[in-house]
């Protein structure tokens, strides 16, 4: 049922914010060099690697690593990288990994191919046979500003508690994070 209702609500999203998707690219390849979209190896459901796509928002030069390992994550971004970021609008293309099934609308947010301690932590806890998510209760708790061990404890919890109605919660507050930008990295 799980991955019906996101093939579901991927087409729908995906009808809404065509349009808005298009302009962000359009705005992506003429602000700054590069490509407009920016894949990275991520770690999914029973830690299989997959590539992600997001609309990118860093200089082509950046390290492959967590925003907030970065010495001055603000001086890697694109003129238009803060708004993307700020917005979530940089995590659009992720729909195209729900499409494939690599990834669900609701599950831990897939870790960096070289985050081995969030990676190792998590398969500690059995949290690894998840699919990941385009969001999750870690998220909705406090996103880039968690510590690993906080987030693979929320992790935890809702590997516990997952349900329909759950992941609806967890959708639902998203939604109000991201209009209110709350707890995101820049």
């Amino acid at each position: 049922m799980k991955r019906l209702f996101d093939m579901m609500l991927c087409l729908f999203v995906l009808l809404v914010t065509a349009i808005p998707m298009l302009c962000v690219a359009i705005l992506v390849k003429f602000t700054s060099k590069g490509p407009v979209l920016y894949w990275s190896d991520r770690v999914g459901k029973d830690n299989h690697i997959f590539s992600m796509p997001k609309f990118r928002s860093m200089k082509v030069d950046t390290p492959a690593v967590a925003t907030h390992l970065l010495e001055d994550p603000k001086s890697v971004l694109t003129p238009i990288g803060d708004f993307l970021r700020k917005s979530s609008l940089d995590e659009l293309p992720q729909l195209w990994c729900v499409l494939k099934g690599d990834m669900s609308f609701v599950g831990p947010r897939p870790a960096l191919y070289n985050q081995d301690d969030l990676i190792a932590l998590r398969t500690e806890k059995g949290v690894h046979v998840l699919p990941v998510g385009v969001t999750g209760w870690a998220q909705v708790n406090g996103r880039d500003e968690l510590p690993i061990p906080q987030k693979v404890d929320l992790d935890v919890e809702y590997l516990e508690r997952k349900s329909f109605f759950f992941d609806m919660y967890i959708l639902w507050l998203t939604f109000i994070k991201v209009i209110r930008r709350d707890g995101v990295s820049h």
